[in-house]
């Protein structure tokens, strides 16, 4: 789940029109097969270009606050982070395949998931919700020619709306295994995936060992209470705590610790 600075309407992008033309050109360079010049575009965002395990690049993104907040007791989550922190996360978005949320989020937000603050093209949008809750009604289905996924559990019945997508997979617990989401994505050329929320989907791919990278945007906040950023199984000695190779880059006021996860990562058997 992304947030950013307490308020009740997301800003407009603050993207100078030097900054634009930096990210335009970065933009078609990513894409292309030479090499990306140095600059803190290319630092940031260079570990997202070629898969390194199989033919999938998959990073999580989590917007928190200092103590590891990513929304009030009452479930407001906007806005967490800065007006950078929210460009950010458009521009992860307009560097992959599908962005991937769970219902949760689809739920509590009713987000566009599209790519609004800087250039680029939206990319396929995928709803994670095994019993098949969501409503035609929500923004992540708006008919705007984007390819979207909706994926159920198997024996739900789900009548999906025009031109979604119906992708049904086993369940256990309620809960469907995030290799096997990730497969069926792979099948339908989606290579490069964001997975953006919320914190028990993002929780998911980490103890499934299915991300290669994780985007935590850190807003110096102190909320003192409110839902966790992660929901992870407890443990009872620091040496099972998953310990992360890291690079910071400042956003503004926020910080990213781009975290490296490919080491843990499990191969999908794809190729």
């Amino acid at each position: 789940m992304f947030s950013t600075q307490l308020a009740s309407s997301p800003p407009a992008s603050n993207l100078s029109l030097q900054k634009q033309q930096e990210w335009d050109e970065f933009l078609v360079n990513f894409f292309g097969n030479g090499p990306l010049s140095i600059s803190p575009l290319q630092a940031i965002f260079e570990p997202l270009r070629n898969p390194t395990l199989d033919d999938m690049v998959v990073v999580g993104q989590i917007g928190q606050t200092l103590d590891g907040r990513i929304a009030t007791v009452t479930g407001q989550s906007r806005y967490v982070n800065g007006l950078t922190g929210l460009t950010h996360l458009h521009q992860l978005r307009a560097l992959v395949d599908a962005v991937v949320i769970g219902v949760g989020t689809a739920l509590a937000d009713d987000p566009q998931l599209t790519v609004r603050q800087i250039k680029g093209r939206n990319p396929a949008r995928v709803v994670i919700d095994p019993r098949a809750r969501l409503s035609h009604q929500h923004l992540v289905w708006q008919d705007d020619g984007v390819k979207k996924i909706w994926i159920v559990a198997e024996g739900v019945t789900a009548s999906p709306p025009p031109q979604v997508e119906l992708i049904m997979l086993p369940a256990v617990s309620g809960a469907i295994d995030p290799a096997l989401i990730l497969k069926s994505l792979n099948l339908h050329s989606l290579k490069r995936v964001l997975i953006e929320g919320g914190a028990e989907t993002v929780s998911r791919f980490i103890v499934a060992k299915c991300l290669d990278r994780l985007h935590l945007i850190v807003a110096p906040i102190i909320m003192g209470s409110g839902r966790l950023s992660f929901n992870l199984p407890p443990i009872e000695h620091m040496d099972q705590a998953l310990r992360l190779a890291i690079q910071t880059h400042q956003l503004g006021n926020d910080v990213v610790f781009d975290c490296d996860l490919q080491t843990q990562r499990v191969a999908l058997n794809t190729k």
